[in-house]
């Protein structure tokens, strides 16, 4: 048997459709079911990224107590198996029933294998993209990025080079979108490092005045002015021996880039009303969301100090371009809140699951953390739903790709249809011919998508 095919149990107490099933789906390790016992015994043994699950089952086929008892066990047995329930034909009641428990999602007889191919394949997708998270935790979660969730090949890039970057002393530009966890970059930068029984050190440029920056920085002498009532060591002086991070460097200051720029190439500081020169070893981490060269063009930045505080960067990229990162953040989050607030929250609805992958997160990783916690507050039952993200839905409309056949074909040919109409200005004998179709059949189009109403 190919190892490297997904595993798919089919539970159906139909010969018949049992057997159909199973010719199907050829590019999975498939088995077959006809009743509880044996359904348990092949998810012990096969351990199956999806389960298809008729709720009708022996000694009760024309109920649904074996059924639903059936999705329990599975659920307390495998919990990430997506289990994708079968139901008759405008059962709805039960099917809302089961994905309240848990189930990934749901089918209506009768079945069309086409259909029902698409909803196992994404099935299969997220356990694959839940378990490669889990993996990367186990592997790297205590000693590499603890607190990053990824598995994006952009994310794996950023982790080789923070590996890499760790136990030099190069100071390291982190450049990337607010939100995007710069923060959990530079932790990681710290444990990875020779330095990481010493401090790491952040203050944050863009949220201290001007006025108080500079003390916060150097530190200050015994009545350097009013209010210095002791000497007190700023958090460069405080980093010693360790780490300082400067987060939103961009922010800076200009009279305090020229001061900073000193201490970067002396390694030496001078506390405010202070005349004795202070020896400093850190090494120096910032970030920022604002891009550096525009602001060297505008004068409002040191090209010197860019590249003295620039020796290494990293750049994070925004979670729309880190396939797969929003569902397994999104997931991560719900389970550490469900815990935190003592929800019974088990999940996402698939139309919430749907929602999280298709929206373009311009707040990033801090956006999806809020509006996941929020949610897991607000959800009524045991799944989040698409209203408890409160998520727009124009954006993820627009980007939302469709799986179901049908709805891919509708899709291109209303697209089609009336970029063809735009061409010839509305015209629709020549939109017909530009189209290849007879009048009639475009009239019907135009009515089916409603175009032109």
């Amino acid at each position: 048997m190919n190892e490297a095919k997904d595993k798919l149990l089919i539970v159906e107490d139909d010969a018949g459709l049992q057997s159909q099933l199973k010719w199907s789906f050829e590019d999975f390790e498939i088995a077959a079911a006809e009743d509880r016992e044996t359904a348990l015994a092949h998810l012990r043994r096969l351990e199956p990224a999806v389960v298809t699950l008729d709720l009708g089952l022996p000694p009760d086929p024309g109920g649904v107590t074996e059924g639903f008892s059936l999705l329990e066990e599975i659920l307390a047995l495998a919990p990430d198996t997506k289990v994708i329930v079968v139901t008759g034909h405008n059962d709805r009641t039960n099917a809302m029933r089961a994905i309240a428990m848990g189930a990934y999602d749901f089918y209506e007889k009768p079945i069309d294998p086409d259909l029902l191919g698409i909803t196992i394949k994404r099935a299969a997708r997220l356990y694959h993209i839940e378990q490669e998270n889990r993996r990367l935790q186990t592997v790297h979660g205590g000693s590499l990025l603890e607190g990053l969730i990824a598995s994006s090949p952009e994310m794996m890039k950023v982790v080789r080079t923070v590996e890499k970057l760790a136990p030099t002393d190069v100071s390291t530009l982190i450049l990337g979108e607010s939100g995007t966890g710069k923060e959990v970059l530079v932790k990681a930068l710290h444990a990875l490092s020779d330095r990481k029984d010493r401090r790491l050190v952040a203050i944050n440029c863009a949220a201290i005045p001007e006025a108080l920056l500079e003390s916060e920085l150097f530190g200050y002498e015994k009545g350097a002015f009013t209010g210095a009532a002791k000497t007190t060591p700023g958090k460069i002086e405080v980093a010693d021996g360790g780490i300082l991070f400067l987060d939103e460097v961009g922010d800076l200051p200009q009279p305090l880039q020229a001061k900073l720029l000193r201490f970067l190439q002396e390694k030496v500081i001078e506390r405010i009303g202070g005349r004795t020169e202070i020896p400093v070893d850190v090494r120096v981490i910032c970030a920022t969301h604002r891009d550096l060269p525009d602001l060297i063009q505008s004068g409002e930045f040191r090209e010197d100090l860019y590249y003295r505080i620039n020796e290494a960067t990293i750049r994070v990229p925004p979670l729309r371009e880190r396939q797969g990162d929003s569902l397994m953040l999104a997931r991560a989050f719900l389970e550490r809140f469900a815990l935190q607030f003592k929800r019974p929250v088990k999940g996402f609805s698939p139309q919430a699951i749907e929602g999280v992958d298709a929206y373009d997160w311009p707040g990033n990783v801090r956006e999806l953390e809020n509006r996941v916690k929020r949610a897991v507050i607000m959800a009524d039952g045991n799944q989040v739903s698409l209203d408890d993200l409160e998520l727009p839905t124009e954006g993820a409309a627009d980007r939302a790709e469709p799986f179901n056949l049908r709805e891919v074909r509708e899709k291109a040919e209303s697209q089609a249809i009336r970029r063809a109409l735009s061409r010839t200005d509305g015209n629709v004998s020549k939109t017909s011919e530009l189209l290849g179709v007879t009048r009639p059949t475009l009239y019907n189009l135009m009515k089916k998508y409603g175009i032109g109403d």
